[in-house]
């Protein structure tokens, strides 16, 4: 083949090809258009076609008297595209940018060149500027008045606790998504959700939104809303008397219960420190935390109801018996000393309780078998969840009785080797003033959806008998004669109101040892007669004082009576009855001078004969507290020492040492100040033994020793109201 014939043969392909080209594009043409073309417009539509979501409104929150607590707020965000032009195809101008930001700088706290470099510092091809989030209606429509094309207005809800921190860790949060995260939002995510509807929208080439008119939509199931059984007024009183008395006595934290015994039914639940649930994220993490159902304690002594009932059912105890405590207030059980916290003596045993003596009731609760010591504190709740409405509640622990130690049983006896939380102790004294029946806690009492259709409707839910109701009514003055003088929950009393409880003080272990660290409580119920409300308050580690009813008692006390306030019925038991006969009562002189103590006993007309000369009253005939019926006559006995104000024997920058024997260490203390000596002291109650003796002469400023012997909580808590 010819050169000539090679090259012409190469451009008739090429030429073919290039005629190619056209044909194919042409068969294209027509196979889209009309072979093919239905099926690939059907395509196309479907691939064009997207659904998004319509949110679902969350459902609400209420208390038991229909107060809203939690609902849904609406926010707007609001943006511009500066790109959009009005129906004269002009774009956004200076003028109206101006316009936009001096409205927002009025609508927040920033100024309108904020919002001007906002725009002015955006890319040029930027058609979405985010300028202000989270504006209120008021704010949405200042803006929309101004009538600017490239104003974008985007709405979203957000949650609203109306009320701030109150019953915050009972309602709990939502997260960003209106996901419950703690409480009951938690609890009752799904009722309170909803279900969302569904848009049908399509979307250009790029990524662009927009409606059509016959779209298909889904409209949504706004959720659920609930009805707790919170009142807010009683929420109200608890959180204000906690926050009081954590401040007062320099408490880590403290919690706070009151149920319905009844029904189980909470009335309120609440800790301080606290939070607020509008802003979860501003707050330390342990704030957040509801102790009342997720902190593990030892009870302490509040846990002697179980051994109380149990020795009672068991008919392990006489109530005439009495109960022997060594003078040291120790003793030792399989090489360990248990102790008082004072000396008792010999106590009946409603003094034991009364006064809370954890010798004696390790002596009592080990006349018992274990599984039956056991088998009551399960009974009443103990070592098992309450199955309460809210998420996070733990179990305690309670051990069976195999893996029990030798200690276990008289340890157990008064609150520890066991934990539990602080609703399970309310609600095994919630079960004792219910006259054994031990009732579910809950928080929701029926759930409506948006139309108002009861869905759910809570009843009271029965668990189990405890122990049977003449136990129970044989050991309720008992528990009653706690809260008076004599106990050691005196300083919850309240006039006119009958309360039954107990006090809780427990040494806290620090690393792996207790420490001098307490959790205080006090819980108990009223009125005794017909018991409404059982309350509990507990103190993690006070600072004034470790003993209960010095730091949670008061706490109670002030509790029950604003909350005595609020209730009729208990208004009008409290109202004064016919007055009983009046009997005079020994008062309490020793320790009282003698021209103080004369003055007394004459006000009140009783007869009395006084040994001695001068000093300070160390004993007297009648015990104090004593019913003086027939007026029998007092016979006190003075110290005979010369009283500081009238000695004119003592030598400059001296001091005589007077009689403290038989003195509450309180009164001696004060005496030796005011005489300018200093003081040592061991143990308490009134003085045993002092050194130096009375009469020596001591140098100002120097130590007097003074040992005490406990007496009578009845006579202690006379003299301290001295």
């Amino acid at each position: 083949m010819t050169e000539r014939t090679s090259i012409l043969s190469r451009m008739f392909l090429v030429f073919g090809l290039l005629l190619l080209i056209p044909c194919v594009l042409a068969f294209q043409l027509v196979r889209i258009n009309y072979l093919e073309g239905e099926d690939l417009r059907l395509l196309w539509s479907k691939q064009a076609i997207d659904s998004i979501p319509i949110p679902a409104q969350r459902g609400n929150i209420y208390d038991a008297n229909g107060t809203l607590l939690a609902t849904n707020a609406a926010n707007y965000l609001i943006a511009l595209d500066p790109k959009v032009k009005d129906v004269n195809g002009k774009s956004v101008t200076q003028e109206q940018i101006n316009q936009l930001a001096v409205t927002l700088a009025k609508q927040t706290n920033q100024s309108p060149s904020y919002f001007k470099k906002r725009i002015s510092d955006a890319p040029s091809h930027s058609q979405y500027i985010i300028l202000a989030k989270n504006l209120s209606p008021v704010s949405r429509d200042a803006v929309r008045e101004l009538d600017i094309k490239g104003v974008i207005i985007e709405e979203s809800f957000s949650r609203k606790y109306t009320f701030g921190s109150l019953a915050a860790h009972s309602l709990g949060f939502v997260n960003h998504n209106m996901d419950g995260k703690t409480g009951l939002e938690a609890y009752y995510d799904t009722e309170l959700k909803g279900e969302n509807g569904v848009q049908q929208v399509r979307r250009d080439p790029r990524n662009q939104i927009s409606a059509y008119v016959g779209a298909p939509k889904k409209l949504p199931e706004n959720g659920h809303s609930i009805h707790t059984t919170i009142d807010s007024y009683i929420q109200a009183i608890l959180e204000d008397e906690l926050k009081k008395g954590v401040e007062k006595h320099l408490a880590e934290y403290g919690t706070g219960i009151i149920i319905d015994p009844k029904t189980g039914a909470i009335k309120a639940m609440a800790n301080y420190p606290t939070y607020d649930p509008n802003y979860p994220g501003s707050n330390e993490n342990e704030n957040r935390r509801n102790f009342a159902i997720s902190d593990m304690v030892e009870p302490g002594s509040t846990f002697k109801l179980v051994t109380a009932i149990a020795a009672v059912e068991q008919n392990k105890v006489d109530f005439n018996e009495i109960f022997e405590t060594p003078e040291s207030g120790e003793v030792e059980i399989h090489g360990l000393t248990l102790r008082d916290h004072d000396p008792l003596g010999n106590m009946t045993f409603q003094e034991v309780i009364q006064k809370s003596s954890n010798v004696a009731t390790a002596e009592i609760a080990m006349r018992l078998k274990p599984e039956v010591f056991y088998q009551y504190a399960r009974n009443l709740g103990f070592g098992a969840e309450t199955n309460i409405d809210l998420s996070g509640e733990v179990a305690g622990i309670l051990n069976k009785p195999y893996d029990w130690s030798l200690v276990s049983l008289p340890w157990m006896s008064h609150g520890y080797e066991v934990l539990a939380t602080p609703l399970q102790v309310t609600q095994a004294y919630a079960a004792f003033a219910n006259e054994g029946m031990l009732m579910r806690p809950y928080l929701v009492d029926k759930i409506e959806d948006q139309n108002g259709n009861v869905v759910l409707d809570n009843t009271p839910v029965e668990i189990r008998r405890v122990a049977r109701k003449k136990t129970l009514q044989k050991i309720l003055p008992i528990f009653e004669s706690v809260v008076t003088d004599s106990g050691t929950g005196e300083w919850a009393q309240i006039d006119g109101l009958r309360i039954a409880g107990k006090t809780g003080t427990a040494k806290k272990v620090y690393q792996g040892r207790y420490s001098n660290k307490y959790l205080a409580s006090f819980v108990g119920f009223f009125p005794t007669e017909d018991p409404k409300y059982v309350c509990l308050i507990m103190l993690n580690e006070p600072k004034t004082s470790g003993y209960g009813g010095f730091t949670a008692g008061p706490i109670f006390r002030e509790t029950a009576k604003r909350i005595a306030g609020l209730d009729s019925d208990i208004q009008r038991s409290m109202l004064p009855q016919d007055e009983p006969e009046f009997i005079t009562k020994a008062p309490s002189l020793i320790g009282i001078g003698k021209e103080e103590s004369e003055e007394i006993l004459k006000k009140f007309d009783i007869p009395y004969s006084i040994e001695g000369k001068s000093g300070y009253v160390v004993s007297q005939t009648i015990e104090p507290g004593s019913p003086l019926p027939g007026k029998d006559k007092i016979i006190l006995t003075l110290s005979e020492t010369y009283l500081p104000v009238d000695s004119s024997k003592v030598k400059e920058g001296f001091a005589e040492v007077p009689e403290l024997r038989g003195m509450s260490m309180r009164q001696a203390t004060t005496i030796l100040a005011e005489l300018g000596l200093d003081v040592k002291t061991y143990r308490s109650g009134t003085v045993e033994r002092q050194f130096p003796k009375a009469g020596d002469m001591m140098r100002l400023g120097s130590s007097v020793t003074i040992r005490g012997k406990a007496k009578s909580l009845e006579l202690v808590a006379m003299e301290d109201r001295d």
